[in-house]
């Protein structure tokens, strides 16, 4: 076959200081939690990774994922890099919900890890309060290689 050279699909091990690195310049998430019936529930969310390594995601009490992260902890969260073809993991763990307001300090945390500093964390804080929202806190347990897409060796 002639044209343009094919990229070839990889895959890296990797320890967990090289997950969270990876994880930590990455942003997109898939959530996949279980409703009470055991399939699987998937939503895109926003994350990050905090001080201690877990990976966080800010939602409310009301929403699906958080119902079933309460209910069955084990979730799965596949991290996308921004280019779609880019490398991503799947990181599996166990979860805990957190809500305000003893989640005002994890979700400060939260905010940081993605956007940096806030112009007024006073305010931060109120909003989510005022909102009433939940963070989700992952300890991963297991994780897959880091991997990119493309064709498999044999077809190079």
């Amino acid at each position: 076959m002639s044209g343009m050279p094919r990229t070839i699909a990889t895959t890296t091990d990797v320890e967990v200081a090289e997950l969270l690195d990876f994880v930590r310049h990455r942003h997109r998430f898939i959530l996949i939690t279980r409703r009470a019936d055991g399939s699987p529930q998937a939503s895109p969310v926003t994350g990050g990774v905090d001080d201690a390594g877990r990976l966080v995601i800010a939602s409310y009490p009301e929403r699906a994922k958080v119902r079933n992260a309460r209910t069955t902890p084990q979730v799965s969260v596949v991290v996308l890099s921004d280019e779609w073809d880019g490398p991503w993991v799947q990181v599996d763990g166990t979860c805990e919900v957190i809500d305000v307001p003893e989640a005002v300090d994890g979700l400060v945390e939260y905010f940081r890890a993605i956007s940096g500093e806030h112009p007024d964390w006073e305010e931060y804080r109120q909003a989510m309060i005022d909102q009433g929202k939940s963070l989700l806190r992952i300890t991963a347990t297991s994780w897959g290689p880091v991997a990119t897409g493309g064709f498999p060796a044999r077809l190079a």
